[in-house]
């Protein structure tokens, strides 16, 4: 039995299947705002634990068992076209689905490009080849992946990145930045939705 929270009207342009990162499941305070700002936007989301979490367990699912729940979630709540979102490895997830289920889009809020202080553990080969229209959403100093190193990596065509200034792994900019956590928070949930709607058609 999968855990899912709904968000959103039941009548919408399509489905927005969104995924928790590794260290929360779907009711942490970052996922509330996206799932709010996405409904807000006339999207219906669809929030989901993956078994770890359901199981109380830290250590997260091997990948096929997160592809499969994301799969399943897919198959028993999308209704209509559908859009894959997720916060890190929910969105690493996402990525590696997309072209098989034949998602509209991805968006990726903090994509884990590789492991913390490990970056030639790359998390890359599959994106260069992905064919789904893909909006990472990512911190110019997200520890899983700068700037300065995406800029070194062979990514598809169909995957656009949208960088926020001085953001950490969420997003969130030092107050020396000029910009603050809310700010850069507003603008990935807005520039999610757009997205979304506009794949969604």
């Amino acid at each position: 039995m999968i855990t899912t929270l709904i968000d959103g009207p039941e009548q919408a342009l399509g489905t927005v299947v969104l995924a928790h990162g590794a260290g929360a499941g779907m009711t942490h305070a970052f996922l509330e705002r996206v799932a709010a700002g996405l409904a807000a936007a006339s999207l219906r989301v669809v929030r989901f634990d993956f078994p770890y979490r359901t199981a109380g367990k830290r250590v997260p699912d091997p990948m096929p068992v997160l592809q499969a729940t994301m799969r399943q979630v897919i198959a028993e709540h999308a209704r209509g076209p559908f859009v894959l979102m997720g916060k890190s490895m929910g969105g690493r997830t996402a990525t590696m689905l997309a072209d098989v289920v034949q998602a509209r889009a991805v968006v990726v809020f903090g994509y884990p490009f590789h492991p913390p202080e490990k970056p030639l553990q790359l998390r890359t080969a599959h994106l260069a080849e992905l064919r789904t229209p893909t909006l990472i959403l990512q911190g110019e100093r997200d520890e899983f992946g700068t700037r300065d190193e995406v800029a070194g990596y062979s990514l598809s065509p169909a995957i656009e990145v949208d960088w926020f200034v001085d953001g950490d792994h969420s997003l969130a900019p030092r107050r020396k930045s000029g910009f603050t956590p809310e700010q850069h928070l507003e603008r990935a949930i807005a520039r999610a939705a757009a997205f979304a709607r506009t794949h969604l058609g």
